[in-house]
């Protein structure tokens, strides 16, 4: 496999820590945008909630993609790791969807409530234990 690898490996793991950030932090400054009126206060938010998004999670969005079809091409394909793939799909979802809300936000026409950004807080951590689980345990399927 080489020092190449192990490179690819350490860029992999440097850009799902900054991607998943920003899945669990941008929905937090949604719950505390949602609370408040148009105004400084909210322009500030818009400011933080683009750049956070466009500055750090599409880049480490397409790290994490880039780097893990990599390893995937070196490494072959398992059971688990398809599995892996499909919940990091999940993932990408999630991040789309998190820019429509900031549109949204952006356009003064949110409609979500702060208790609904709470609750959809906690879908990238659920989701992150999942692909955890996989990677770790490699258990042994077969399609």
């Amino acid at each position: 496999m080489g020092n190449i690898y192990l490179w690819i490996k350490i860029i992999h793991v440097a850009f799902v820590v900054a991607w998943m950030a920003v899945l669990l932090y941008l929905p937090r400054i949604f719950v505390y945008h949602a609370t408040v009126e148009f105004g400084e206060t909210s322009d500030l938010f818009k400011k933080m909630e683009k750049r956070l998004y466009y500055y750090i999670g599409y880049p480490s969005a397409i790290l994490v993609w880039l780097s893990g079809l990599y390893m995937a091409h070196i490494l072959g394909i398992y059971g688990w790791l398809v599995i892996k793939f499909i919940f990091v799909l999940l993932l990408t979802f999630y991040h789309v969807n998190l820019g429509r809300y900031l549109a949204g936000f952006a356009q003064n026409k949110n409609e979500k409530t702060s208790k609904f950004f709470r609750i959809i807080n906690e879908i990238p951590f659920l989701i992150m234990f999942v692909i955890l689980f996989f990677v770790i345990i490699k258990p042994e399927i077969n399609f």
